[in-house]
């Protein structure tokens, strides 16, 4: 035992906080310093306390520090991990690694979440309580001491007993996108429906419910305190039906099998191009005018064009009596 081992068991046992300290110490593997750090980090906003000056006391200005310093340390140490692999695999590894829900997780499991001091009512969304103050106690080790601390309590705590960091890279957890690739491939159309929102219990967070519809078919539903996490806990959801359920797979190609029908029908009749000349005066068939201003051919013996009307008058007139005697004769003369 080394004389910080030593110092560290002294203080825990002259100290008020003696509890707390060994609680801290099994979860992080050392014993804090400066434990005002640990007790903030532990305190939610909805206990409501407030300093002497009537500021309020929480976790989350430490919050704030604790997810910058997660975010330097996590991606520092998947860098050195996963060699050579490119940017998107590390950025994707790194935030599965700090997403609320594994946060949330690790302080469950690690006996964070019993330490937490709030309102005393039960948080309905106790992950995010959770993953906030995991956070926050990562922002106190730095404060109490510094970089290397949070460095070796992430790789020699977390990464080495608690998360396997392979399994995690190479496991698909996004479950919007993996429903957004299967109705795609088959293309069927796919719609987020949102079903509202309202107020936590116990809680002023707001709670977000969606809907996913395939063809109108109506999937599963899910709730979160984001619109993504509503839609990844719905998107999940129906992948799981997708997978159990035969028969709502069925109904879906149905529907799809009915929308393309309808868009393969045309919406109306194809227009005529071939229309009614309402504006050529109709001649009775047995008047021999009509076949001398109609010939069925044109002068040089090829057929006449049927949009050829240059010798039509537009605004018919009324015959007089000389004009309909010449027609007549003309009209025998050719007879002959």
């Amino acid at each position: 035992m080394n004389i910080r081992e030593i110092f560290d068991r002294l203080c825990l046992h002259f100290s008020d906080e003696k509890e707390l300290r060994q609680s801290l110490r099994d979860i992080m593997g050392f014993y804090p310093h400066r434990i005002e750090h640990y007790k903030l980090a532990l305190m939610h906003k909805s206990a409501r306390n407030r300093n002497a000056k009537g500021k309020p006391l929480n976790n989350e200005r430490l919050e704030f520090l604790g997810d910058a310093m997660l975010g330097a340390v996590v991606g520092d140490i998947v860098y050195r991990h996963f060699e050579g692999k490119r940017e998107g695999f590390l950025t994707n590894t790194r935030s599965k690694l700090v997403s609320r829900d594994t946060l949330g997780r690790l302080a469950d499991e690690m006996g964070l979440t019993r330490l937490i001091t709030s309102s005393g009512h039960q948080n309905s969304h106790n992950s995010y309580m959770a993953g906030n103050a995991f956070e926050a106690l990562v922002g106190a080790i730095y404060l109490d001491q510094g970089y290397n601390a949070v460095m070796r309590f992430i790789e020699h705590r977390i990464l080495s007993q608690l998360i396997n960091i392979d399994k995690v890279a190479y496991k698909e957890v996004n479950f919007k996108s993996k429903l957004l690739e299967w109705s795609q491939k088959n293309r069927v159309h796919l719609e987020f429906k949102s079903l509202g929102q309202t107020h936590a219990k116990d809680s002023s967070s707001m709670v977000f419910s969606f809907q996913v519809m395939l063809e109108g078919v109506e999937g599963e539903s899910g709730q979160g305190y984001s619109k993504k996490e509503a839609q990844q806990a719905a998107s999940e959801s129906t992948l799981k039906r997708l997978r159990r359920e035969p028969q709502f797979i069925d109904a879906i190609f149905a529907a799809k099998s009915s929308r393309t029908q309808m868009e393969e029908q045309p919406a109306m009749a194809v227009p005529d191009t071939e229309q009614e000349p309402n504006f050529i005066v109709s001649q009775s068939a047995e008047s021999p005018s009509a076949a001398a201003t109609q010939p069925d051919s044109a002068p040089d013996g090829s057929a006449s064009d049927p949009f050829d009307l240059s010798d039509i008058t537009a605004v018919p007139r009324e015959k007089s009596r000389e004009e309909i005697i010449a027609e007549a004769e003309a009209a025998a003369f050719a007879e002959d």
